[in-house]
Formats: structure tokens, sequence, C-alpha cells
């Protein structure tokens, strides 16, 4: 199963958000957006990227570049 998921994340049908190591979700929604996380019941929901401003990022490192920027709030709820 988690091969079909990978292999649609590559191909743009799912993306993948890891909010831990070893704990990932697949997202149908691939538009730019960012997430809260809900960490008692381990519930992900969607922010519109519109709703999170960021003023400052830092340069990619040399030979490399920003493919996106993902914003996770957790919340103790």
């Amino acid at each position: 199963m988690y091969n079909t998921l990978h292999q649609f994340t590559v191909v743009g049908l799912l993306r993948e958000i890891v909010v831990d190591a070893g704990r990932s979700y697949f997202d149908t929604n691939t538009t730019d957006h960012h997430h809260f996380f809900f960490e008692k019941s381990g519930k992900l929901s969607d922010i519109p990227a519109e709703m999170v401003g960021l003023t400052r990022i830092p340069e990619a490192p040399e030979g490399f570049n920003i493919s996106r920027v993902e914003v996770i709030v957790r919340v103790d709820g």
C-alpha cells in the first residue's frame, strides 16, 4: 500500500506531510497550503496559504533551490 501512496506522491497526485519521524500523512490537496496538527488526536487540518505570512526564509544551500515551504502548526487539542 505504501509503495502505491509514494508512487502517487511522485507523480503529483498526493502530497506527503511528515509530522514526525516515521509519521506521515498523504494529502489529496496538492496546492500550496499549510496544516494544523492536533497532537492528541493525530488529526491534520488544512490552513489556506494566504493565512500564513512569512517575512523571511533562508537562502537554499549553494547548488540547491527551495521547492516549497510548509508550515505545520501543532496544537494540543
